[in-house]
């Protein structure tokens, strides 16, 4: 009875839902008229473990979609994809082909996947397009994740070549904003100086700053990326991945300063230098919400 109703209705489902990105998408639809007439499901970790094929597949059979939105991932910060990078990748590339394989089964419509700032080589000259993303090696802070998620990519790419599918990918720049994590390893540089000014503050300490503070970041916020993504859904087709973010940019020191300046100021702003991240730029692709 339920695949029934969700074959009338018509779903988009969501995976890694109850995510950053899937939180922005669930936000987002309540301000996007495009997409109402479907049924939304969002996906966690709890519903499914992706890396297992066999209880993907059943449970896109079980769904019945028509759309998809690839979000699920196993992510974390600089720490957690340095000391596991082994890890990172095996999870990371059995998510993503036990996704797309089951996409291919359910033979859907269409199939958003959401890619990472990563992906990119670590020494190309910018700004640069998405045509550089397989120019040269990623960082190797990153690379087992970074690696995965370009497979991500070559997968979708050949999958369009040899079965025409409308398979389609994203790439957001450094997201930020609600149900991200705050873990001081695992989290993203956002979320992880906002929480550790909120320590410095409660403590009287000094922020530090890993890094000399001068590196330059682009940033998106995680309803705007869910905005981009349901049009995307809707109405990009194209082999070539789509750069989402904005065309500022800002250093980690500015930024580590305007979240000193939103707890109240009176922290003082500590850099300590170790290797660290590549400074990205992207040639963005802006869009105009009619």
């Amino acid at each position: 009875t339920l695949s029934l109703f969700y074959c009338m209705v018509g779903v988009v489902l969501v995976t890694g839902g109850s995510g950053l990105v899937g939180n922005g998408i669930r936000e987002a639809l309540g301000k996007h008229e495009t997409g109402e007439e479907y049924d939304w499901v969002f996906l966690s970790s709890s519903d499914c473990d992706l890396r297992d094929k066999q209880a993907a597949v059943e449970l896109f059979e079980r769904m019945q979609p028509k759309f998809v939105i690839h979000c699920a991932a196993s992510v974390g910060g600089l720490f957690k994809n340095m000391k596991n990078k082994l890890t990172m990748y095996q999870d990371n590339m059995d998510i993503n082909r036990n996704v797309l394989a089951a996409c291919h089964h359910m033979k859907v419509q269409k199939l958003v996947s959401v890619l990472t700032t990563c992906i990119f080589p670590d020494s190309i000259e910018y700004p640069f397009e998405s045509s550089q993303l397989h120019d040269g090696a990623p960082h190797p802070s990153n690379e087992g994740y970074a690696y995965a998620k370009r497979m991500l990519e070559v997968e979708s790419r050949l999958y369009r070549e040899q079965f025409g599918h409308n398979f389609v990918c994203a790439v957001p720049s450094n997201i930020y904003g609600k149900y991200d994590n705050f873990h001081l390893e695992d989290g993203h540089v956002v979320p992880c100086l906002i929480y550790q000014a909120y320590l410095a503050k409660k403590s009287g300490q000094t922020l530090k700053v890993l890094g000399s503070g001068a590196p330059l970041r682009q940033f998106v916020y995680s309803i705007d990326v869910g905005l981009l993504l349901i049009w995307m859904l809707f109405n990009y087709n194209d082999e070539e991945p789509l750069i989402l973010t904005s065309n500022e940019e800002i250093s980690i020191g500015d930024l580590a300063q305007l979240i000193v300046n939103a707890w109240g100021g009176n922290i003082e702003i500590q850099t300590f230098i170790l290797p660290t991240a590549f400074n990205l730029k992207y040639n963005a692709v802006r869009f105009q919400q009619s």
